[in-house]
């Protein structure tokens, strides 16, 4: 029996706590924190991304997700001006600032090694390169699936 009523609803609740799962496996078993730390990184991403880059990003996230990554979006003010490593950490820290303090870099790792393992590996791969270097350098190797 369906726990919401919706197959849709329920397929991206479980998806998205396997995504939760595989962050609090690195951060410690708090989903409230694992789902600030997905959110805060994925709205950093996003508004570095080309609008276009982001919106073909935004299909491959579960609903639930999908949501959160889409909270707050600007579309006339992207990409952003994040080009450093700096400001890309510090644009993840300033939302996490009411969080349990946690490491922003390995926080961004930890995200992007789930988006890794979830999004299609194309996908992943335009997403990184659109990136500047200093932040793709804490994406996992694509070549590495877990």
């Amino acid at each position: 029996m369906s726990a919401t009523g919706l197959d849709v609803f329920d397929k991206t609740i479980q998806t998205t706590n396997i995504w939760l799962g595989e962050i609090m496996e690195e951060h410690g078993p708090d989903r409230q924190l694992a789902w600030h730390l997905l959110s805060a990184v994925l709205h950093a991403l996003r508004d570095r991304l080309p609008v276009d880059l982001s919106a073909h990003l935004g299909v491959q996230l579960p609903l639930l997700v999908r949501g959160a990554y889409y909270d707050q979006f600007q579309p006339t003010k992207q990409p952003g001006r994040l080009r450093s490593l700096g400001e890309f950490l510090d644009k993840v820290h300033d939302e996490l600032k009411l969080a349990k303090p946690v490491d922003t870099a390995d926080a961004v790792r930890t995200v992007f090694g789930v988006l890794s393992h979830h999004v299609e590996p194309n996908q992943v791969a335009k997403v990184r390169e659109a990136l500047p270097e200093e932040v793709r350098s804490l994406w996992p190797d694509p070549n590495v699936r877990h």
